[in-house]
């Protein structure tokens, strides 16, 4: 978790907050290689940068694999100070990560051991997760753990 900042042309900066929301948290978490219950964060939480503020009204569906692929300003193109600062939580102890941190679990059913449906062995019963909310995140998860 902390601020978010990108490198482009030579150098780094940080993301204005206009427009940020859960799904450019979840690009971000992804990007980084990080699992979890994306949060996006406003207002400089993680502190104020320095520097320039390299991008602006970042708008990302959520499928991306980078900040890159999503709407956004022009690269400089912005009109915020670093009190709008852009952060990111990728906590993987929030959510239902939670429960998958704190279990075991197997793949069932599958043609291979490496694939099928996620059964977790939680406070002494076996049982499947819902998939509500699931995304490759939630994938990276287990097949990290496994």
């Amino acid at each position: 978790e902390g601020r978010v900042e990108v490198y482009h042309d030579g150098k780094w900066g940080t993301i204005c907050d206009d427009q940020w929301d859960s799904r450019d948290a979840e690009v971000v978490c992804r990007q980084l290689g990080l699992s979890g219950n994306p949060k996006a964060l406003s207002w400089a939480h993680y502190g104020q940068g320095s520097g320039p503020i390299l991008l602006d009204e970042v708008e990302c569906s959520g499928n991306e694999l980078s900040l890159d692929q999503c709407k956004k300003s022009d690269w400089g193109q912005q009109n915020c100070d670093h009190i709008e600062d852009a952060g990111v939580s990728c906590d993987p102890f929030t959510g239902t990560d939670l429960q998958l941190y704190a279990s075991q679990m197997w793949l069932a059913g599958g043609r291979s051991p490496s694939e099928g449906r996620v059964e977790v062995y939680y406070n002494g019963d076996w049982g499947t997760v819902c998939d509500d909310g699931w995304t490759n995140l939630g994938a990276q998860v287990v097949c990290r753990q496994l």
